[in-house]
């Protein structure tokens, strides 16, 4: 019987019917800059008098340690003010800026490059939790998300977002996940940065190991020196969804070492198979072949997941199917030929209700971060 959010499993089931033409592109296209501030997202650019915080109350605990021998003052402990401004930080240009989301706040940097020369410049949101300027000396998980113009704000093709900041204020109060910093990357060119082979006829490909390369080696980095991080790879989460589930998926694959847990929401696992590809089964994929070798010696902690909604367009009816049939048969390969054991080093999840868009991975995403993140 298949559960749906709050278990962690879902029993074998038979892999759903081969997915026929794929015809849609996967996933949120990235903006050139994003969306302008909607009715129910605050704008980036938070009041000049941000309103009170309607649900603070006594923080949450800090699972975060306490590492006093190194806790000296950095420009990243600059706490936000009522209104927006530059700052430098790192040796980097930010902008701190606070719309009273109770998890947070943040600091932005519109061009982060790192990397050396060649190294494409992004734009990255760093979302830190209250406490990280009470001077506690705490150090805190990382988590980093792909398709950071949806994981705040309102963004992307579908102008929709995940809503991470809502999402981790309930698990605060909750307390099922520990106090976390969220480091929100937005693609260059999404299509390219996050897929390995070529998945649809004059679409942009084959970035993937470039950009885990640039991530693993230049941006995480950066974000451990400068900020309190714990820097293990078990503390350091990596999510995706749709193409960036693909990518979440492979960075955690192909560096373990660095990349200890996988969050891999409706992910197109499909590509190069399903559409201008050969088909045939996911084990002898290119996927699977390129990342076998470190899966096996790394055995990341992995979530992965897959909506069941067919109606509403083709988003649901071609792409979350496709999501689906190759996330059943991902989940079967990893427990019968990799090691993996569900509900120990494995979460597969399928959501009745879910959708191929940013509202239905923001719902589940508490749960997959609770399962990833709990110590086993």
């Amino acid at each position: 019987m298949a559960t749906s959010l709050t278990p962690e499993f879902i029993t074998r089931a038979s892999r759903a019917a081969a997915v026929a033409v794929l015809t849609a592109a996967c996933g949120s296209s990235t903006p050139a800059s994003p969306q302008g501030p909607s009715a129910d997202v605050p704008a980036i650019t938070p009041p000049a008098s941000p309103p009170a915080d309607a649900d603070a109350g006594e923080p949450p605990a800090v699972d975060a340690g306490a590492d006093r021998e190194t806790c000296t003052p950095r420009d990243t402990d600059t706490p936000p003010r009522a209104s927006s401004f530059p700052a430098k930080l790192a040796g980097q240009d930010a902008w701190i800026h606070d719309p009273a989301f109770s998890a947070g706040y943040f600091h932005t940097f519109d061009a982060l490059r790192v990397g050396g020369a060649g190294s494409e410049a992004h734009k990255v949101h760093v979302f830190l939790p209250r406490s990280y300027v009470t001077g506690s000396c705490a150090r805190y998980p990382v988590v980093y998300f792909h398709d950071g113009d949806t994981t705040f704000f309102r963004g992307g093709g579908a102008n929709k977002t995940w809503d991470v900041a809502g999402v981790l204020a309930t698990a605060y109060a909750a307390r099922t996940v520990p106090e976390v910093i969220v480091v929100a990357v937005q693609p260059n060119e999404r299509d390219r940065e996050y897929t390995h082979t070529s998945w649809l006829p004059g679409r942009a490909c084959c970035g993937v190991r470039d950009y885990t390369s640039w991530l693993a080696g230049a941006l995480k980095p950066f974000v451990d020196g400068a900020y309190r991080t714990k820097a293990d790879a078990g503390s350091t989460v990596i999510v995706g969804s749709s193409h960036g589930g693909l990518a979440a998926y492979w960075a955690a694959a192909t560096r373990p070492d660095v990349f200890g847990r996988a969050i891999a929401m409706s992910s197109s696992f499909w590509a190069g198979l399903d559409r201008g590809g050969p088909g045939g089964p996911l084990a002898s994929s290119s996927l699977m072949t390129s990342t076998e070798a470190t899966l096996r010696a790394g055995k990341p902690r992995l979530y992965i997941d897959w909506g069941l909604v067919r109606t509403g367009g083709e988003h649901n009816a071609i792409i979350e199917a496709a999501a689906t049939a190759r996330g059943v048969e991902m989940r079967d390969l990893l427990t019968s030929s990799y090691g993996y054991t569900l509900g120990t080093d494995l979460f597969a999840v399928e959501d009745p209700a879910g959708e191929h868009e940013e509202v239905s991975w923001g719902r589940r995403l508490g749960r997959a971060l609770e399962l990833v993140l709990t110590p086993r």
